[in-house]
């Protein structure tokens, strides 16, 4: 049986053109090579498994190489290759940091420094996880690092360059390595899988490169499981997905059109199959914010490119781009996002989850109604009052048709809403010259000044027509909002409670007909007092009273017009309201229970039982 070695340490790079996806890093070491610039410490940071130790092990072996030729890659064949090959090489000194990091393993380490080599040019020192080195173990390092030997060169390796010190960092050649991209991890296991015999589906090794998040080393790993898993070296993406418990992003096209679509009852199945499946909620959630992530991106060609997906995934993101809106993407992208902020402190994950998509297959509905009450903002706001002309061609003012009378009520009751539907409606008034000279604006009656807020205007051919000859489709207009407008000859009426309830509910349906708030409706509809010539009205909340202040003036006209109380005023006040605390802690549970059933305390007695605290 031969012994399997991991592709790993089996494909990994020997030189500068076999190393994947940091053509900037490779192209820089070969030019200073081939120009003699190399510096005396170099720094190799970036993520795990994107070939921070294979390239200083290739920059070491090419700086040695005694046949290097124009294309600076190492030969493969002289002494100083071949000994590097066989792990037998004195020149070249590795060193594991996050094991040797005391100041005595660096003290070892520059009296080396002080020999020079036996064969080749240069001695080179590789320090890997260089960050796990102590204080101590840096200070002590510092002097030789800043000037060692002509011959000696210091290669530093790690994960997280902010834990080295500023003073270790401005004595190196920084280089940063980049997270290979998954279309070059998707190629690289495509040429592994040819040269091993393996017959790979290409979505299956691009789903396997978006799994390793940019590392080759873990995409070569799980590329070796896959191989084992799979029967007769057969490749494929249900198997890899099934092997690496990873969720379809099918699944989230179906979820997203069932959001888009209003659907909470497909969502909800869809996420109850996901979790059947052993999927973790957390998880479906950091996918699907990354799916609308991908949608939007989708929405301009400009950052199509930012898409790292399959170009079969890549075409259904933009057709479903195309069906879901950029309002409903980015506040789908707000709700999510908070429910994941929000996932591990919540009691009930999984209802956590179903809220919020119930909120995303709400959204649609939502947003809708904001664009149609947005729409009629504009068209209310391009809307400009109605004038007349006069026969002299002077614009005149408008004139406000007076509001219908209600019939009179009976029995001292209130009169109803209907009151104002069945009266019979009233002429408009309208003067009208009667020499061609006459060009000054008409003058409206006192009884019938011009209302604060105007809702009925007289047309051009209305005014010019004599008030015999109006049209009878006149008794549809809308009520005046004239609230101080009382009918020609009526008589003031005694300030009591009963005909101020009347005139109070009156002025409410009038409100209503003119499309008040509802705040001010339940204000209205309220229990008034009469303490002389003061109205007290107990309110719930600060809106209520805002909104009793809102409408004083007018409420206040209508009734002094209709009662005999010139210093008729309104007091509202907000009642306070008596906050009921439930119990709590188990010891206000067993009082409160106590309470209701007196004999739960000779039961405890008896028993010689406690409230557990």
């Amino acid at each position: 049986m031969d012994h399997f070695v991991v592709s790993a340490r089996k494909y990994r790079p020997v030189t500068f053109d076999s190393v994947v996806g940091q053509s900037h890093i490779t192209t820089t070491l070969k030019n200073a090579i081939r120009t003699n610039h190399l510096a005396q410490a170099f720094l190799f940071c970036g993520p795990r498994g994107v070939g921070k130790t294979t390239c200083a092990r290739i920059l070491a072996k090419t700086i040695n190489c005694q046949n290097l030729g124009d294309d600076v890659e190492a030969c493969g064949e002289c002494e100083s290759c071949v000994s590097f090959q066989n792990n037998a090489s004195f020149n070249i000194h590795e060193l594991d940091a996050a094991s040797n990091n005391s100041v005595e393993d660096i003290r070892n380490l520059i009296d080396q420094v002080r020999y020079p080599p036996q064969t080749g040019k240069y001695k080179i020192y590789i320090i890997d996880e260089v960050h796990m080195l102590s204080q101590a173990a840096f200070n002590a390092f510092l002097k030789t690092l800043e000037e060692p030997p002509s011959y000696a060169i210091f290669i530093l390796a790690t994960t997280e360059k902010h834990k080295i010190l500023p003073t270790i960092l401005s004595r190196c050649q920084i280089f940063d390595f980049n997270r290979i991209q998954s279309k070059d991890i998707a190629h690289h296991l495509a040429d592994i899988a040819k040269k091993e015999g393996i017959n790979a589906e290409h979505e299956a090794l691009e789903l396997i490169g978006q799994k390793a998040d940019g590392g080759l080393r873990d995409a070569l790993s799980m590329f070796d499981l896959n191989v084992t898993f799979s029967t007769n070296n057969h490749l494929t993406y249900a198997a890899v997905l099934e092997n690496l418990h990873i969720l379809d992003y099918d699944y989230y096209f179906k979820i997203t059109d069932a959001l888009t679509a209003g659907s909470i009852a497909r969502s909800l199945v869809l996420f109850d199959e996901i979790l059947r499946k052993g999927f973790d909620g957390h998880l479906f959630v950091i996918g699907l914010l990354e799916h609308f992530r991908n949608l939007l991106v989708c929405k301009d060609p400009a950052t199509v490119t930012l898409l790292q997906v399959s170009e079969s995934a890549e075409r259904k993101y933009l057709e479903q781009s195309l069906m879901a809106d950029l309002s409903f993407l980015l506040s789908a992208l707000s709700i999510t996002g908070q429910c994941d902020i929000n996932y591990k402190s919540a009691k009930n994950q999984r209802l956590h989850v179903e809220i919020c998509l119930m909120k995303l297959a709400n959204l649609p509905q939502v947003l809708q109604l904001h664009s149609l009450a947005a729409v009629d903002e504009t068209a209310k706001k391009k809307v400009e009052p109605q004038q007349s002309l006069n026969q002299s061609g002077a614009v005149a003012p408008a004139v406000a048709a007076p509001a219908p009378q209600p019939a009179a009520p009976t029995n001292g009751q209130p009169s109803n809403g209907n009151a104002y539907a069945n009266a019979p409606a009233q002429p408009i008034a309208a003067s009208h010259p009667t020499t061609p000279q006459q060009s000054a604006p008409q003058q409206a009656a006192p009884q019938q000044a011009a209302p604060s807020r105007l809702k009925t205007t007289v047309s051009l051919t209305q005014s010019l027509t004599p008030p015999t000859q109006q049209p009878a489709k006149q008794t549809n207009a809308e009520p005046s909002t004239d609230y101080a407008s009382v009918p020609n000859g009526a008589k003031k009426e005694e300030l009591t409670l009963a005909n101020l309830q009347r005139f109070w509910y009156e002025f409410s349906q009038k409100r209503l007909q003119t499309g008040n708030s509802t705040t001010e409706q339940i204000t209205l509809n309220r229990e008034i007092q009469l303490n002389g010539s003061t109205i007290e009205i107990a309110l719930d909340n600060d809106h209520q009273q805002d909104a009793v202040m809102n409408m004083r003036y007018e409420l206040l006209g209508f009734l002094k017009a209709r009662l005999d109380a010139s210093k008729l005023d309104i007091n509202p006040r907000v009642a306070p309201q008596e906050v009921n605390r439930l119990p709590y802690t188990p010891a206000e549970k067993f009082n409160f229970m106590a309470e209701k059933n007196p004999y739960l305390l000779e039961l405890k007695q008896a028993l010689g039982l406690d409230v557990d605290f």
